[in-house]
Parts: C-alpha cells; structure tokens; sequence
C-alpha cells in the first residue's frame, strides 16, 4: 500500500443529481499517491497547516481508475453537518485538502464475488468495475439500487462494462420515483422495483457458497444484507463490509 500524503486540491466540477446528491471532481496540487480500487481519501473543507493539526474530515471513496491520478472524483449525499457544508461550500474554485490512500475494502477477484451497493455506496466499486476487461475470469454479480433512476449516477459506467464484459452480471433496483418505470425499460433488469435484496440477487449467483460478497451503502443496508446472507450460511469470512457512514 502506498504511503499516505497530504495534499491541496482545487474543486474542478460540482454535478448535482438531485436529491442532495452530488460528484466532485478534484485537481490535485500534484499527481495523488498511487491507490487501489476501494480505498479512499479524507476529504477536510478548513485549511491545513502543516505546523499543526490536520483539520474536521470525512472519508469518502475515491470513485475515479487509479489510472487517473491527476484528478480525483468523489460523490456524496448530504447526511449531516459535514456533508451539509459541502454542499454549501464547494464551488469551482475552491481549495480544499485530502490525505490518501486509506482502507482495504479491495475486491479480490481470484474467484467470484458478488457486489451490494446502495446510493452512492457505488462509489467503493467504480474503480474495480473500470477496470474489468473482456478477459476477466471470475464471475462479477452487481447489486446496484438507488431511491429513483437519476440517483443510480453511475449507471452509464456499469452498462458500459457489463456491455464489453461476458463475467459481469448486473441487476438495478430503484425504491421510489415517477420515473421508475421508464427508466427502468432501458436496463436488463426491468423486473426490480423496490429495495435492492439479497433474496432476488441470489437465485442469480452460479455459485453462491463460493463466492465473496462485498457491501458498500447506508448503515441500515450494510446490516440488512449482512444479516440475510448470514442466515444463508454465508460466513463471516465472505462478507466484506464497507462501512462508510
């Protein structure tokens, strides 16, 4: 694992998606430190000064290939006090600093494994997913649910993948939302409405008992689905859980 750095970034684009949903993009000082898909970054709004203490921060995943280290892409929803100052605060322009690389949510994908992710839980995921190719061996199960369709804000990337690679297998699932039914006639999964579930993911999985599952969403999601894989007799050991809030 790369050593963590500190470095000042300008907010080079702010998209909206409703909702209180929101993508950053960074531009970094200098090239980031190298990462692996599923780790992330403290993202801190008050300046840093080197001669004292790091500043308030909060963790977000870094959604961007490590590829592409002179920018770093992040989304959120707001949630609380921190989260609400970022949608206050940060315009194009802006300074901010982040310190990165941290974590080791990293799929591990020597077998099959089955990815949950809710709302902007996604983001845990977009780097591995970008880098799959046509080659890639292993089965990739892709549980992706979001409130409404325009909140499944990386759906182009996940179609793009699941376009070009024969391993990934994707189901969507939107709650809530007048728009729900026409959005959901473009994807392969027409069939989920309602909250994403491991009960209609899992006759999808070849192999269930061989695979590793990784979860990446609100605290609520990450024990709902823990909590229904266990009484599958998935073990702990398989269960991988993102807890980002």
């Amino acid at each position: 694992m790369a050593v963590a750095q500190k470095l000042p970034c300008c907010v080079e684009q702010v998209i909206h998606h409703g909702d209180h949903v929101y993508t950053v993009t960074l531009r970094p000082e200098r090239p980031a430190p190298r990462f692996h898909p599923g780790q992330f970054l403290h993202l801190a709004l008050d300046a840093y000064d080197p001669s004292g203490f790091w500043p308030d921060s909060r963790v977000f995943s870094i959604a961007n290939s490590p590829q592409q280290r002179d920018r770093l892409r992040i989304s959120y929803s707001v949630r609380g006090r921190f989260t609400g100052r970022m949608e206050k605060e940060l315009a194009e322009g802006r300074q901010v600093w982040v310190k990165m690389p941290y974590g080791e949510f990293v799929v591990d994908n020597t077998g099959d494994v089955v990815l949950f992710a809710g709302g902007t839980g996604i983001t845990a995921f977009t780097a591995f997913l970008d880098g799959l190719t046509p080659a890639s061996q292993h089965s990739v199960y892709l549980a992706y649910g979001a409130r409404t369709a325009s909140l499944l804000i990386y759906r182009e990337l996940v179609q793009q993948r699941s376009q070009t690679v024969p391993t990934l297998h994707v189901s969507y699932f939107i709650e809530q939302g007048t728009e729900t039914r026409e959005a959901m006639k473009k994807t392969d999964e027409p069939e989920n409405f309602g909250r994403l579930s491991v009960a209609a993911v899992w006759p999808k999985i070849q192999h269930p008992r061989e695979a590793t599952y990784y979860i990446s969403g609100p605290p609520g999601m990450l024990q709902v689905i823990s909590q229904d894989l266990r009484s599958l007799g998935i073990g702990a050991d398989a269960i991988k859980i993102d807890a980002w809030e």
